[in-house]
């Protein structure tokens, strides 16, 4: 196979007794990629379909979905691809994008996630308030917050990624994730160091919110009557299968 010269090509060599496995491999992983995409976007066109679910939840729980089929499409058709070929190969470009797309979604996911908690805290905590904090404009701030502020961390991460020379080609992955930085010959100082920053920014403080904003809702629920808490426990489903 000829490969461009001025392109660096990566070898993922994470993949185990894929020349033996590889047709098993292939039809579990496209039957998983198929139902992701169905499923989800299923969903997702019936909440935009029906005018009665373009409530805040509903339509956090869409921006869920569409964030799922974004982060399988960047994983999953590489990945067929790489079952069906006879070298497992990717060009260094290519593979910052998909590390770049891989973090920046995946870090999305925990701000959606306390985006919602914050909505159901306000619905059972402040029901009187609620139609006046969660407006539309409310609802759409904290989407593109959710997806802008993780883009422009982790692209901070993939710009200085890019700059650093590479001493080895082989990846020990099937797909492209925080591994690469062993490819380079010197890791930048500043690459760990914020990365430890996006993980302080992006993942914790969502996460201890959710924790805090349900831990309110039980507190609440809890002192309330037992019609209170089923339709708490209603209302917040949605989320928590999530």
């Amino acid at each position: 196979m000829d490969y461009d010269a001025n392109v660096t090509y990566i070898t993922l060599d994470g993949h185990v007794d894929v020349n033996k496995y590889r047709y098993v491999y292939f039809c579990i992983m496209f039957i998983a990629y198929i139902l992701i995409i169905c499923g989800n976007s299923i969903i997702v066109y019936l909440i935009w379909f029906h005018q009665k679910l373009h409530e805040p939840m509903y339509i956090f729980t869409a921006a869920l979905l569409v964030n799922s089929v974004l982060y399988s499409s960047n994983i999953y058709p590489k990945l067929l691809i790489d079952f069906l070929s006879e070298k497992q190969i990717i060009s260094y470009s290519a593979c910052l994008f998909q590390f770049y797309i891989f973090y920046s979604l995946g870090c999305s996911e925990f701000l959606l996630l306390s985006a919602m908690a914050y909505d159901r805290y306000v619905s059972i905590c402040k029901p009187l308030q609620y139609h006046t904090i969660m407006t539309k404009t409310t609802v759409s701030i904290f989407m593109f917050f959710a997806w802008l502020v993780p883009a422009c961390h982790i692209l901070v991460l993939t710009i200085l990624s890019s700059e650093a020379k590479l001493c080895d080609l082989t990846l020990k992955r099937i797909f492209c994730n925080n591994s690469i930085y062993k490819l380079q010959c010197v890791t930048s100082r500043v690459i760990p160091i914020f990365g430890v920053v996006c993980l302080i920014d992006l993942s914790i403080p969502p996460m201890l919110f959710v924790v805090f904003t349900y831990s309110r809702i039980f507190i609440i629920t809890y002192q309330s009557s037992r019609e209170v808490r089923r339709k708490a426990a209603q209302t917040c489903l949605p989320h928590l299968l999530v």
